[in-house]
């Protein structure tokens, strides 16, 4: 099991008389975004939104705004207050991380979920412009998830369609993954689109039931095609 990204949060504990939450050290890679980090991040709060209270959701939306256009924050937020010191408060962590290519969430279920989500959305807010606004739309994807916290939802942060997961390749450098699927040079970051449409539809012929392939996982092999079609040339 290998850690691909890793968010630490310090948090107040229960019955402390005043509510505060404090980012650690973390490692969020974020390029190509969303990233390891993003998704991550992403991961955090889809995971921990559905034990906040149902009124505070647009609260945290708004934050993200806020935070994404580089405004000045009152506090406390969600009824807790950022603080750089982290004395007297307890670390929590949660991690992506790849048995092999397979990506999955490890999460730290200590502290409060507000906590936890005001974690994931400061840690977005510290990265440049530039990244910040990609990685604050991924968590607002993440605020309206409704479905499971698995690979399903690891596929929908990452920006992935239909019904391709996201895998540690895929979601690491999705061209490179791309380009590979469809069996194309990876040393190049950009095939003409006619090259790309050729080797769809040479792939596309040899994962077809229709053409004798295996029906059996066919439809994840067709989309996984159109999903890298669609990356490299957008459609």
């Amino acid at each position: 099991m290998v850690a691909l990204a890793e968010l630490e949060i310090f948090c107040s504990r229960p019955h402390a008389p005043t509510r505060r939450v404090a980012l650690g050290q973390s490692n969020l890679p974020c390029e190509p975004t969303p990233g390891f980090g993003g998704v991550l991040l992403g991961g955090v709060v889809a995971r921990f939104v559905a034990d906040i209270d149902e009124e505070m959701i647009p609260d945290v939306k708004a934050l993200t705004h806020e935070l994404e256009n580089g405004r000045r924050v009152p506090q406390p937020r969600l009824r807790f207050r950022l603080q750089v010191d982290t004395i007297g408060l307890d670390a929590v962590s949660h991690r992506l991380v790849a048995n092999g290519d397979l990506l999955a969430f490890e999460f730290d279920d200590r502290g409060a979920p507000e906590q936890q989500i005001l974690g994931a959305v400061y840690a977005a807010a510290a990265f440049t412009p530039s990244l910040r606004r990609p990685i604050m739309t991924v968590i607002r994807r993440a605020i309206a998830w409704g479905g499971p916290v698995g690979p399903e939802l690891i596929a929908s942060l990452s920006g992935f369609r239909g019904a391709v997961l996201g895998s540690r390749r895929a979601v690491g450098d999705p061209v490179q993954w791309a380009l590979s699927c469809l069996g194309l040079p990876t040393a190049t970051s950009s095939p003409s689109p006619k090259d790309v449409q050729r080797n769809y539809r040479e792939r596309l012929r040899e994962v077809h039931p229709d053409h004798g392939a295996e029906v059996e996982g066919a439809a994840h092999r067709i989309a996984e095609l159109s999903e890298a079609r669609r990356i490299l040339i957008g459609r």
